[in-house]
């Protein structure tokens, strides 16, 4: 399985004002005319792009970093852009301060990462109405100076179920979660699904601990930043017989994945595990991947390219490449050609909508 390459953004007009409730598959975002600090394109250099984290932190090798990473590239592929600017949120109650901060830095495009930060968002983009803002992992109705990025986190997760099913030869695979909610339980729920799609398919009876998609109950962390509670989560996924854990946890997978050796493998979520914790790739089997990279850095160059506020919103399938799982890296040798194959025939299906993947948590 080749990891993404690219990613375009589609447009569509917002109507009525209600253009978060729209997805859209292709191009970059449209820009709208109008009046305030976007209404002309900026100078050379002077397009503010900034960022608010989640309580992950920038360097939480997951959702947060590569949201960063997406500025960055931004910069560089625009000489409109300003170096771009991050605040880390230690606790949820500095989401709004944190953001306002930005609004009143005048920075042009401010980003909250994570559908934690959808409320705070709603809040202060109401009360800068001439300001950019953009969100990953949420959509706010009504709130046209939020560009809305999510992803169906559940098609590649599907893909990750099937191959840890395949993989392993226990029986048993596990998945774990930072906090319940949508941008998190909708992996869990793709990667459940993908097991039972290979149950269905082999006739076979591999078990997925940690999580029950008809219930919606399952095991969290209740953080994303204590590695010592993944260790321990995971510490008992394989005192139960598991050999593949998926922890969507960002920070706190980290203790899964340094904790595996020889007893599991890890499927990583969000970016290359290998790229962005290359000390544990050899435990990684493969990765559940969203493009945030590309996703942002199109939003922002079109942003300092714009006249105007971004319109429409931005949905990563598998089809538009804006989720997939990563290479086998090391394991490559370890998974057998015929389950590669049989990935890529699932891969396709999913994309020909001959089989279905579904989630409550899905954006709409």
């Amino acid at each position: 399985m080749r990891a993404m390459r690219g990613m375009r953004i589609v447009s569509i007009l917002a109507v009525g004002g209600l253009m978060a409730g729209l997805a859209a598959c292709g191009d970059a975002p449209e820009s709208s005319s109008g009046t305030g600090d976007s209404s002309a394109a900026p100078a050379a250099g002077t397009y503010k792009a900034c960022m608010v984290t989640d309580i992950g932190g920038i360097d939480d090798r997951s959702f947060n970093a590569s949201a960063w990473k997406g500025l960055e590239e931004a910069k560089a592929d625009s000489d409109k852009l300003a170096e771009p600017k991050n605040v880390s949120s230690k606790a949820e109650a500095d989401y709004v301060p944190n953001l306002t901060q930005f609004a009143q830095q005048d920075c042009n495009f401010t980003l909250a990462v994570g559908g934690l930060m959808g409320d705070a968002t709603k809040q202060v983009a109401a009360a800068n109405a001439d300001k950019q803002f953009a969100i990953v992992d949420a959509a706010i109705p009504g709130a046209t100076n939020v560009y809305p990025m999510q992803f169906d986190t559940a098609q590649a997760a599907f893909l990750a179920g099937y191959l840890s099913a395949g993989y392993s030869k226990s029986k048993k695979v596990a998945t774990y979660g930072g906090l319940k909610i949508p941008p998190v339980t909708i992996f869990m729920d793709g990667f459940a699904d993908g097991v039972a799609y290979w149950n269905q398919q082999k006739n076979d009876k591999v078990q997925v601990l940690g999580w029950d998609k008809a219930g919606q109950k399952g095991s969290f962390a209740e953080s994303f930043t204590d590695q010592g509670k993944g260790k321990a989560l995971s510490d008992g996924f394989v005192a139960q017989g598991a050999d593949v854990i998926m922890p969507v946890a960002g920070g706190t997978g980290l203790g899964s994945a340094a904790n595996a050796g020889d007893k599991y493998a890890v499927v990583w979520v969000d970016v290359d595990g290998c790229e962005s914790a290359q000390q544990y790739c050899k435990s990684f089997l493969t990765t559940v991947v969203k493009n945030i990279p590309e996703a942002v850095k199109e939003a922002a160059v079109k942003g300092a390219d714009s006249t105007g506020m971004l319109t429409g919103s931005y949905l990563g399938t598998l089809e538009n490449e804006g989720v997939s799982i990563a290479p086998y890296h090391e394991f490559d040798t370890k998974v057998s050609p015929e389950l590669k194959a049989e990935v890529d025939k699932l891969k396709a299906d999913i994309i020909a909508g001959t089989v279905k993947v579904t989630s409550p948590a899905q954006p709409k």
